[in-house]
């Protein structure tokens, strides 16, 4: 009696053993699972920041909903109002013309739009100088007043409603009510047919994208065969001298004057971070080249702290 009474205590000691080994086997299996899993997170920069995919993607759309306000004051402030004179040159480059429709994605302020619809109506009226008096009455009744507006189109596309929002009461004040489309969407899955647009901008934006590769993919897939895209963004610095200058004013001033005028510091820090992870000129041009574009050139703006790229869908 005792005899098997010891023999079923063993056995079942030897049964507890066996389901503690498996336990012990999953438990390190499910471990291993999760480390994997963390491993396998993608991540990205946020600034000098490591953080996952998803987790940038949110980050970025505070920044801009906290600074939409005041995000052209800010620009002004920061480059002395030289930003405006980019854009300018950036239009100039475009070169636009009557019938033209183009998309500029992350504009939501609406800055790239307002000067391609300023560059048409200029566009107009240098036309109409050059017509002689005799036939000023004729040409009044052939050409009505902003026609080449109403041949064009421009959308303006963003991520951001707050900035967007900025972008309509800019619009309203200039009187450019009926003349921009409103587009909230992600420049990484536009929410647009193929071959829509004879042009595709994007100034300052791209580098807060988080994949910019799937980015120059969709501006490449709804741009019309012939169609051009171009970026200005902020770059790398080519001379040695004015890099150091460039980064003591960037890390030392630009958070003070966040904080100053616009009430955030760490915003504007991530912006100015979010330059030095952007791509070098040669990079960047190679990433446009490999989205399927051609004819691939930049320019540089101020020894490179700005440069303009440029691309056709051919």
């Amino acid at each position: 009696m005792e005899g098997r009474l010891v023999s079923r205590l063993f056995r079942t000691f030897g049964v507890l053993k066996r389901n503690i080994r498996l336990l012990s086997l999953s438990a390190v299996h499910y471990a291993e699972t999760e480390t994997r899993n963390d491993q396998d997170a993608k991540q990205t920069h946020f600034g000098f920041q490591t953080v996952p995919e998803e987790v940038k993607e949110e980050k970025v759309y505070e920044v801009f909903s906290n600074v939409a306000e005041k995000y052209d004051l800010m620009n002004d402030v920061m480059s002395g109002g030289i930003h405006r004179l980019w854009k300018d040159y950036f239009m100039e480059r475009l070169g636009p013309v009557s019938g033209t429709k183009l998309i500029d994605v992350a504009g939501g302020t609406g800055d790239i739009a307002f000067r391609f619809l300023s560059y048409l109506d200029n566009m107009e009226e240098s036309d109409s100088d050059s017509i002689s008096d005799g036939e000023v009455t004729d040409e009044i009744g052939k050409y009505p007043r902003h026609d080449v507006l109403q041949q064009s189109s421009v959308t303006v596309c963003d991520i951001n409603q707050a900035m967007l929002d900025v972008g309509k009461k800019r619009a309203e004040a200039l009187g450019h009510t009926h003349s921009v489309s409103w587009l909230k969407g992600n420049a990484e899955c536009l929410p647009i047919a193929d071959n829509s647009y004879d042009a595709y901008t994007i100034a300052f934006g791209i580098r807060n994208t988080t994949h910019i590769d799937k980015v120059l993919r969709e501006a490449y897939r709804v741009l019309k065969p012939g169609g051009r895209f171009m970026c200005l963004e902020f770059s790398e610095v080519t001379s040695g001298v004015l890099r150091k200058l460039y980064d003591e004013y960037s890390f030392q001033v630009i958070p003070v004057m966040g904080k100053v005028v616009a009430g955030d510091w760490d915003s504007y820090q991530y912006l100015v971070e979010s330059i030095r992870k952007f791509p070098k000129q040669e990079e960047f041009a190679k990433m446009i080249r490999e989205a399927g574009f051609r004819a691939v050139h930049y320019e540089n703006l101020m020894m490179g702290i700005a440069a303009i790229h440029s691309g056709f869908k051919l």
